[in-house]
């Protein structure tokens, strides 16, 4: 699943240590969410949209990846 957390924490000037104290999880965490290795649960990203001020819509890419997903069913 695509997300733009790695954008949104380089533009607040975070690096992944403070980010992940900010939200209360190890730095792997953040390490392997911003490769797209690990989704984060609801209230993680929640947590994380808060963090940078915007919805978890917009910081998980939502509207994309529900399209992605569309597409691929559509195509079974």
């Amino acid at each position: 699943m695509k997300n733009k957390i790695k954008e949104f924490r380089a533009a607040a000037g975070m690096t992944q240590q403070r980010l992940a104290g900010a939200v209360h999880v190890s730095v792997r965490t953040i390490i392997s969410i911003e490769k797209g290795q690990y989704n984060p649960s609801l209230m993680l990203a929640y947590r994380m949209a808060q963090v940078f001020g915007t919805t978890v819509e917009e910081l998980c890419c939502l509207k994309e990846n529900k399209e992605l997903e569309d597409r691929t069913y559509e195509n079974l």
